[in-house]
């Protein structure tokens, strides 16, 4: 992905005042899986002035025009990603709800063997495994 959320927005013809920038840069800078609180908190150090229904709405919009993920695991809060990240699964912790990201070669093979088995072509997927750590001895 060379291009920003920002640049995407633009092209898409959003209109990017300065708080839309300030969420979009703290979208981009994000390595983890925000909800709109978390990103409220990281926008608000920024900026003071932006306020939790600024972000609501901004990352409606950015959703809306295809340029947020927005992803549920059944913990009651939405957590938002790049949708034009590379591809990833996720497999979330039920103890402590961090999630984890990763890529297996053995299941997107096995994906691609189940569409084609079936009689489809397979062109896209999410898969997120829910768990707890194994308890050490």
């Amino acid at each position: 992905m060379n291009d920003t959320i920002t640049d995407r927005c633009e092209a898409k013809g959003l209109r990017m005042t300065g708080q839309r920038r300030t969420i979009a840069a703290v979208l981009e800078e994000a390595d983890d899986h925000p909800d709109v609180e978390e990103l409220y908190t990281r926008a608000a150090a920024r900026d003071p002035g932006i306020s939790i229904a600024t972000v609501y709405r901004t990352v409606k919009l950015f959703e809306e025009a295809g340029i947020l993920d927005k992803l549920e695991f059944g913990d009651g809060r939405a957590r938002y990603e790049d949708a034009e990240r590379e591809h990833h699964d996720h497999l979330i912790d039920l103890q402590s709800g961090e999630v984890i990201e990763f890529v297996d070669p053995d299941i997107e093979a096995l994906q691609e063997r189940i569409a084609q088995k079936l009689g489809y072509t397979l062109k896209g997927h999410k898969l997120e495994l829910y768990g707890v750590p194994l308890k050490k001895n």
